[in-house]
This record gives structure tokens, sequence and C-alpha cells, in this order.
């Protein structure tokens, strides 16, 4: 009788431990939700935001307030109007093997 009564409270003991368990597993994920929860906000306060379609016109869409003067600073890695982008065409006119001289000796490749 008394080994009845010990394995029931046993049961009972290992049940609530499991349930206090499972609840502490629900506090952590609810705390990690809420966390979650107002970095969005915050990003969404932020995408919201006045400075955020002005920085995104002006890197994006290249506009400017009225009003303002832009300056265009041409450099090397820039490409005028009406040149040629794509050099393919020079590419081609050295052989493999010579692009491969090249290469090993870390000398320029002249068309590339």
């Amino acid at each position: 009788m008394t080994a009845l009564l010990a394995i029931g409270y046993a049961r009972a003991y290992y049940q609530d431990y499991k349930i206090k368990q499972e609840i502490r597993e629900l506090k952590n994920e609810i705390s990690q939700l809420e966390r979650k929860k107002i970095e969005s906000l915050e990003i969404l306060d932020y995408v919201m935001s006045p400075a955020f379609v002005e920085e995104k016109a002006r890197t994006e869409l290249h506009m400017k307030k009225p009003g303002e003067k832009v300056a265009i600073i041409e450099g090397q890695g820039m490409v005028k109007q009406g040149e040629k982008t794509d050099n393919s065409g020079d590419r081609q006119m050295i052989s493999n093997p010579l692009k491969w001289w090249y290469y090993f000796l870390h000398k320029p490749n002249p068309g590339a």
C-alpha cells in the first residue's frame, strides 16, 4: 500500500517538475520574442522616419533637395557617357597561352 502511494507521489512530483520546466522554457521564449518584437518595431520606426526616406532618395534614386547643388566628380572607376564599357572583344585578340604567360610572369595583360 505504501509502495503504491510512493509511486503515485513520485509520478505527481515528476509531472510537476516537467510542467515547471516547460513553463520556464516558454517564459524564455516569450522574452526572446518580446526582444525581437522591440527590435522589429525600432527598425520599422527608422524605416518610416524622414531621415531614412531622405537617405534612400539620395543614394538609390539620386535625388537632391530643392536649391541644393550637386557636384559630380568623375574618377578612374567612372565611365563617361559614350565610352565603351565591354572590353570582351579586346580580350579575345590575345591567345589563351599568352594570357597564362602574362599571369605566371605577373605582367599586366595588355588585352585586359
